[in-house]
C-alpha cells in the first residue's frame, strides 16, 4: 500500500506579526491554505485581513513570523520575485490605456512573446465575460466590468496565488 506524500500548502503563514508603530495590526497568526483550495479571510474592518494579504504579495513586511509560498520561505522577497498576484479594492487600472493592454501590461513587462500575451488576454477576457470589450478604455465600462479587468490582468499572469482584497 503506498502513502500520498502531501503536496506543501500553497500559502502558509507562521506566527505572522505585524506591528505599525505601537498599533498591532496582526497578532501571531498562523494558517495553512491547502494547494488549490479557495479560502477566505473574515472580519470586520480594521481586524488586519489586507495587512495580511499585503504581507503574502509582499507589499508589507511582517515584523516577525514566516511566510511560505509552497515550500519557499519569501519574507523579504519583494512582490515581483513571488509568484503572487493581487487584485485590490481600487482596480489600479491604466487610464489612458486600453482593456486589452491593461491585461497584457504585466505578462508585457515579464517579456512573455507577443503571440502567447495576445492568447493568454483573450483567454482571461473571456473567463471574465469580457471578451469583445478589448478596445474600449476603463471608463467606458462600468464598476464590476473594471473590477473584472484587473481580475483578468491577475489571471492572466497564472499566478500560484491569486489575492482578492
Amino acid at each position: 500500500m503506498s502513502e500520498k506524500v502531501a503536496a506543501p500548502a500553497d500559502v502558509r503563514l507562521e506566527s505572522v506579526v505585524k506591528h505599525f508603530d505601537d498599533v498591532v495590526a496582526v497578532d501571531g497568526i498562523s494558517v495553512s491554505v491547502p494547494r488549490g483550495s479557495f479560502f477566505a479571510l473574515l472580519g470586520p474592518s480594521g481586524c488586519g485581513k489586507t495587512t495580511t494579504l499585503r504581507m503574502i504579495g509582499g507589499f508589507d513586511e511582517p515584523t516577525s513570523g514566516r511566510i511560505y509560498l509552497g515550500d519557499r520561505d519569501v519574507v523579504g522577497l519583494p512582490p515581483y520575485r513571488r509568484d503572487v498576484n493581487t487584485v485590490f479594492q481600487s482596480y489600479a487600472l491604466f487610464p489612458h490605456m486600453s482593456v486589452f493592454d491593461n491585461v497584457a501590461f504585466g505578462l508585457e513587462r515579464r517579456g512573455v512573446p507577443k503571440s502567447e500575451t495576445r492568447e493568454r488576454v483573450l483567454e482571461a477576457l473571456e473567463l471574465v465575460d469580457l471578451a469583445g470589450r478589448e478596445r474600449r478604455k476603463p471608463k467606458q465600462l462600468s464598476g464590476g466590468q473594471q473590477q473584472r479587468v484587473a481580475l483578468a490582468r491577475a489571471l492572466g499572469n497564472r499566478p500560484q496565488v491569486l489575492l482578492l482584497d
